[in-house]
């Protein structure tokens, strides 16, 4: 029943797919990398939820849960400020711009040094840090949530590890390599209904266990009489997000990733306007409430149930899956988590797909080559960094959290990036030559503070939290890009030209949406503070 339900669902997710987007035009770049800017609210705010809802989100925040409980929900719900500011904001200027990827905006503002060092960027940190992430965290939840162990009789943990990369990696590329932005957008959606049924479904499954089959009252009841400390919202500094740094490093890290992350913006310059963006984008952060529900809850009732067998971290929500779910729904959730994983891997190579065609391709490659010539050659890209990827994804084995890990690693490029591209748009006479620099200098800081034994153990005799130094680096990246705009600025002020046909008029909802958004995060904090 496991096997059947999962072909049956992927097989109706694909067939529906192929027949809602089986006319859509993919062979030029706007086509294949924007939708053909065709995009409505609630495919943005699905392609949106289910591109950020893959396995380093199921498995690897419910793991941190395991480990950390409630306090780790501000990588949920504090994205939801990151989202308003998005809307109000970063959208309506993107849109004017007409981009097709982040480093295309700095080149306009900039030059085109600044846009090569930010693609360049972008794409070592897809391929040797999130794609590969995607692919390892995909292969431990379903290789826990299927016991693949018991279905194949291979008994080598690592030889399954492999294994399921490839297997996930393969299905990845054939869906990548047949459809652009739209044909992906519309596949998350269908998923994103199905991951949100299933991620509630093993709410209700895992309380109801811990309440003794009385209900999910009785299960809330126990789960926080019994694990009291684990219900606080407000992070100790012992655990992985103490409180404080939700005002320095985690509200930088979650600006950055739904502000300025290509792989998840990119959903959002595919907007058919404005408004439709907004809303879109605003919808996504009313969703991101209910992410606790499902990232953060299953991980503390899997510490309550199982902390006691020495399980470690990230195997605890593919272990409650397959525990509490009847095998036939147990096929269902694994579909729609393989439709996750594919979701983000693919959003990943369309990303690097992009910013490979348009920053490398025709800019240095082929400045010649026509619409076809760089579809192709964007294929064809995608499939070596695939490959990559699938090499190095078994290579992350032993790492504490996955999650953890993740958000660390992407700090070295998030932070540098992010500053320039505030800094570009709030000033407008910060030099080329400002930014460049700064973003080279943030990378190296951050890896500096990581990586050197000597500078790490001086952090921490200061008692100064990573989350907390990445903020300090942003703080001296943009005082030293307004220091330089203002004894070297450029000559003459920049100007954000329109360059895009869409109507740019402002959906007018978005700031009471954005307001109510606000008050709802403020009210979940408080109502779980002690």
């Amino acid at each position: 029943m496991t096997i059947i339900s999962f072909i049956l669902f992927t097989l109706l997710a694909a067939g529906l797919t192929w027949f809602l987007t089986r006319k859509d035009e993919a062979q030029s770049s706007e086509g294949f990398f924007l939708g053909g800017r065709s995009l409505t609210f609630p495919i943005i705010a699905g392609s949106l939820l289910l591109t950020n809802l893959s396995t380093e989100q199921m498995v690897g925040l419910n793991g941190a849960a395991f480990k950390d409980g409630l306090s780790v929900m501000a990588w949920e719900v504090v994205a939801v400020i990151a989202l308003v500011i998005m809307a109000l904001f970063f959208l309506p200027r993107f849109l004017k711009a007409g981009i097709t990827t982040v480093p295309q905006f700095l080149e306009m503002r900039f030059d085109k040094t600044t846009q090569s060092i930010a693609n360049f960027v972008f794409l070592i940190a897809y391929a040797l840090i999130l794609i590969p992430i995607i692919l390892y965290s995909g292969a431990v939840g379903l290789s826990q949530m299927m016991d693949l162990k018991g279905l194949t009789g291979i008994t080598d943990d690592r030889m399954i590890l492999s294994g399921t990369v490839v297997l996930i990696g393969v299905m990845g590329l054939l869906y990548s390599r047949f459809g652009g932005l739209r044909t992906l957008a519309v596949l998350d959606t269908i998923n994103g209904v199905g991951l949100l049924v299933g991620g509630m479904m093993i709410t209700w499954f895992a309380l109801n266990a811990v309440g003794d089959g009385e209900g999910i009252a009785a299960g809330w009841k126990t789960l926080t009489e019994a694990n009291p400390e684990r219900m606080n919202s407000l992070g100790t500094a012992e655990q992985s997000v103490p409180f404080s740094t939700l005002f320095t490093g985690v509200a930088l890290l979650n600006l950055f990733y739904w502000c300025t992350n290509q792989q998840i913006i990119q959903r959002t310059f595919g907007a058919s306007s404005l408004a439709e963006g907004q809303k879109g984008v605003l919808l996504t952060g009313a969703l991101k409430l209910l992410g606790p529900l499902y990232l953060v809850l299953p991980g503390i009732v899997a510490y309550h149930l199982y902390a006691k067998e020495g399980i470690k971290p990230d195997e605890a929500y593919g272990k409650l899956v397959f525990e509490l779910l009847p095998s036939h729904l147990t096929g269902f959730f694994a579909a729609v988590m393989v439709g996750a994983i594919l979701s983000s891997f693919n959003a990943a190579l369309n990303s690097t797909s992009a910013l490979f065609s348009i920053g490398l391709y025709k800019h240095m490659i082929n400045p010649t080559g026509t619409e076809a010539q760089t579809v192709r050659a964007a294929k064809y890209f995608v499939v070596a960094i695939a490959i990559a990827a699938m090499i190095a994804a078994p290579m992350l084995a032993g790492q504490k959290t996955i999650f953890v890990y993740l958000q660390k690693m992407n700090a070295i490029y998030f932070i540098p990036i992010f500053a320039v591209v505030v800094v570009g748009m709030l000033h407008r006479r910060v030099p080329a030559i400002a930014a460049s620099i700064a973003m080279v200098a943030g990378i190296l800081l951050i890896s500096l503070g990581y990586f050197v034994p000597g500078f790490d153990a001086a952090l921490k005799a200061a008692n100064i939290h990573e989350f907390h130094f990445i903020a300090i680096v942003f703080a001296l990246l943009v005082g030293f890009m307004l220091v330089m705009g203002a004894v070297a600025p450029r000559r003459e002020a920049w100007v954000l030209a329109a360059t895009n046909d869409i109507d740019l008029t402002p959906w007018k909802g978005a700031k009471y949406a954005s307001g109510l958004l606000v008050i709802l995060v403020i009210a979940i904090y408080v109502a779980f503070a002690k």
